[in-house]
């Protein structure tokens, strides 16, 4: 069963990339322990570090491979930070898996990150940096390193984001003041605490004769995606690709869905709607999970 796509876009204040702060302090985690790992094939090859570079060169430093320059005052002023956002697509690449990250122009070359995908079983085939006004994209295609596709297992999707999580949270610990893991592993907890009722809005629309598109907007927590894709395949319902999106606190998730082929119905689509709504307005996240 194809799926989807997620994505995560980080926006933060303006930084130099002519000069590299040295490595920040260790985070209070360690990602290999937070997100338990299957075995993966024990021949990896080592991912391509080739870059395409538009418009901005990334270079990274030998103390700190993901760390960044020195900052300078962004039009919002020195304390102002950008939002992070994490995208996983599976819809724009017939080949490969692509996550794009955003923290406004604060990422670096991100080596450090893409290890860490490589230590999932997973390849980054190739990436590129692109500069959008004050913000910075980084985009990664990944596939399995054991069959050389795109990834389509909910589970690893959702440690690919997590796993991104984690290391942004350890390169760039001021993050965690806009991201739902702030508050267990951050420097300092979101201010802003969001209701999950109030924040949590589903909708199904038509999208063809052969399937309908599920728009998921909720607070972000871990597990939710393997949580999301558990209750709609409970459903009876196929999910055939997605959209994938951490914006700071919120997770927003579009699923094109199908039941038999088919669109749903308006009977099929309240059931859907109905079941998502109650189990993620009830999280029983355990603190293990993260």
């Amino acid at each position: 069963m194809a799926l989807f796509a997620s994505s995560i876009n980080l926006h933060l204040s303006k930084i130099s990339h002519s000069e590299f702060a040295p490595q920040p302090r260790p985070s209070p985690y360690d990602p290999p322990k937070l997100l338990p790992l299957p075995a993966v094939c024990s021949s990896q090859r080592a991912a391509a570090n080739a870059f395409s570079r538009e418009r901005n060169i990334v270079r990274a430093s030998m103390n700190g491979l993901n760390a960044v320059g020195s900052s300078s005052l962004s039009d919002q002023g020195a304390d102002y930070l950008p939002m992070p956002v994490v995208m996983i697509d599976q819809d724009s690449d017939s080949d490969a898996t692509i996550v794009q990250l955003s923290f406004g122009d604060r990422l670096g070359a991100l080596i450090d990150t893409m290890n860490a995908l490589k230590d999932l079983g997973l390849d980054v085939a190739k990436g590129t940096v692109t500069t959008e006004g004050p913000v910075k994209q980084t985009k990664f295609y990944i596939t399995r390193l054991d069959t050389g596709r795109k990834v389509e297992d909910p589970d690893m999707l959702e440690r690919i984001r997590l796993t991104i999580i984690n290391n942004l949270l350890k390169y760039h610990p001021e993050s965690s003041q806009h991201l739902a893991m702030g508050e267990a592993f951050g420097i300092k907890a979101p201010e802003k605490k969001l209701d999950v009722d109030i924040a949590t809005h589903i909708h199904v629309k038509e999208d063809g004769p052969k399937k309908s598109l599920l728009y998921i907007e909720t607070a972000d927590r871990p597990g939710l995606l393997v949580e999301i894709i558990k209750i709609i395949a409970d459903v009876n319902i196929d999910v055939e690709s997605a959209e994938i999106d951490t914006e700071g606190l919120v997770a927003k998730d579009k699923f094109h869905v199908s039941y038999r082929g088919a669109a749903l119905n308006s009977s099929l689509s309240q059931v859907l709607v109905n079941c998502l709504r109650y189990y993620i307005r009830r999280p029983e996240t355990d603190i293990d999970s993260y």
